[in-house]
């Protein structure tokens, strides 16, 4: 997958925010949480987006609907990915929002929902 070269800076953050989380429900990702940093001093990004999946398999296919739905729906590649086929976490980076895809164990022992619980939470269900 290619990955950006330039910020995004033309498409509204909010409507990426809820168009990945829309990519993780189609694959049925669990325990989606999208936390809102804007308000915090010194936050890496606006948004986090964090979900959950029970196998590397379901992480990758998330990552991927991820991918591929921004990219056809907003024209844009995020500037940065981590993880990989058999990472028990993927992060996909598009400067303002960056999404995390975890095995549940390691999403808590990293506990990132508990680092940035200064943000505003939205929780969504799994479909």
């Amino acid at each position: 997958m290619e990955v950006a070269n330039i910020p995004v800076n033309e498409v509204e953050d909010s409507v990426l925010a809820d168009l990945i989380v829309d990519a993780i429900q189609d694959i049925k990702g669990d325990n989606i949480v999208k936390i809102d940093l804007k308000d915090v001093p010194d936050a890496p990004a606006h948004y986090f987006i964090i979900c959950e999946a029970e196998s590397t398999v379901k992480i990758n296919a998330i990552t991927n609907n991820i991918y591929k739905r921004v990219r056809e729906e907003l024209g844009l590649k995020p500037g940065h990915m981590e993880g990989g086929p058999s990472a028990k976490w993927n992060l996909v980076d598009y400067f303002s929002t960056v999404v995390h895809i975890f095995y549940p164990e390691t999403r808590a022992f990293y506990d990132l929902d508990g680092l940035w619980s200064d943000g505003v939470f939205t929780t969504y269900n799994s479909i």
